[in-house]
């Protein structure tokens, strides 16, 4: 029994190890970092890696579609308008690393807007300093 609970505790203590090293400590600056979109037709794509810019607490993207037809994108219910005019649509929106972002775009690229329903999910493992 006291066997068991040592082999236990051992594990417990090796996984919590195991965590506490692979979380990467951001510290202020611009990185680029995978991002994967998943959703909508299938048509449409971001550029990957992306810009990120870590703040504080704040992370923020810099996230260029594949189009010049996003008026606007949503995230957690705020709109965020594009940053620039010219070319494909680009946005700064804040992020979530690791885990699956549920995100909205309207695209006028068909004959009336549409909002689209979209997944981002970015990948601290494959973060680069800019």
């Amino acid at each position: 029994m006291t066997r068991t609970i040592a082999i236990l505790l051992s594990c417990l203590l090796i996984c919590t190890l195991f965590i506490a090293c692979s979380e990467k400590e951001l510290t202020d600056g611009n990185y680029k970092i995978e991002v994967t979109l998943s959703g909508g037709s299938g048509r449409a794509s971001v550029e990957s890696p992306a810009k990120i810019m870590v703040k504080g607490e704040m992370i923020t993207a810099t996230i260029v579609w594949s189009s010049p037809y996003y008026e606007y994108m949503l995230v957690d219910g705020v709109q965020y308008n594009p940053i620039r005019t010219e070319g494909n649509s680009t946005f700064e929106i804040p992020v979530v690393l690791d885990k699956d972002m549920a995100v909205s775009a309207s695209t006028i690229a068909m004959s009336e807007p549409h909002l689209i329903e979209y997944t981002l999910h970015f990948n601290s493992s494959a973060i680069k300093g800019e």
